[in-house]
This record gives C-alpha cells, structure tokens and sequence, in this order.
C-alpha cells in the first residue's frame, strides 16, 4: 500500500502502462485489465470511467469492445494519469492537513515534505509512457 496515491490511482496507472506496453491502438476488454493485472472486478470501472473522461483513454463498444490509449504513449505522463484520478493537490497542500500552512506558518513537516513533493512531481512528469514500455511488459509477464 502505498502512502501517495490512492488504491483506484495505483489501479489506473498500472492499467495505462498496460495500454501503452501494448501494440499501439490495441484494445482491452475491462475483463483482461483484471486478469492481467490481478485487478480486482469492482475496481475497474471506477478507474476506467475517470480514465475516460479525462481523455486519456477512450472505449470501443461492441463484440470486440474494451479500452485503448486516446493517444500515443509518447504524449502522456505518468502524472497526467494522476491528476485524472487523484487531482493535483497532495502536491499543494500540507502533508498533515493544516489548514494556511506557508512557508511563513510551516507545519512541522513543511520544509522536508516540499523537497519530496516537489522531487516526486518532477519524477511522474518528466518521462513518457514510451519510456516505460520495456519495464512494464517485463513486470505484467512476472505477475
């Protein structure tokens, strides 16, 4: 369990990288992402649905129907795929919840929570989902 993102954006982003290991323009059925990912049913729709109204994934209906990237890996981040589910504000807001918190009234956490804030949003926007690519296949096929 991570401490960052919630279990739906953990979700969301392993199903992206599913999307973006693939041929380009595959399309996959929500019943796949499960499996492949050993992602839980009930979970998918969730994510999918928020995926699909920020335009990074779009769906195809019918008898071969599913989820495919609405664009190439190469014109998303990983925090775009974020921002999609968990919005932006962990990276604007105090790690402890109070209320004004500033550099002028930091909370005991304010200068060291900054640095990882600020270092982990330039980690998640600063490389593709092309760039991705080889690691992902290589942890789906260890799963």
């Amino acid at each position: 369990m991570t401490v960052f993102f919630s279990k739906k954006c953990e979700y969301a982003l392993q199903a992206i990288l599913l999307m973006a290991a693939s041929e380009h323009e595959s399309v996959f059925p929500d019943e796949e992402i499960s499996k492949k990912l050993n992602i839980p049913k009930e979970f998918i729709s969730k994510f999918l649905q928020s995926l699909t109204e920020s335009g990074l994934i779009e769906s195809k209906k019918g008898k071969s129907g599913g989820f495919r990237l609405a664009k190439h890996p190469s014109k998303i981040k990983l925090i775009n795929i974020v921002e999609a589910i968990d919005g932006l504000d962990s990276f604007n807001t105090c790690v402890l919840g109070f209320p004004k918190c500033s550099a002028e009234n930091p909370c005991p956490l304010h200068d060291k929570w900054g640095e990882l804030r600020i270092k982990a949003y330039e980690m998640l926007s600063e490389k593709n989902l092309e760039h991705f690519k080889e690691i992902t296949v290589q942890k789906i096929n260890s799963i």
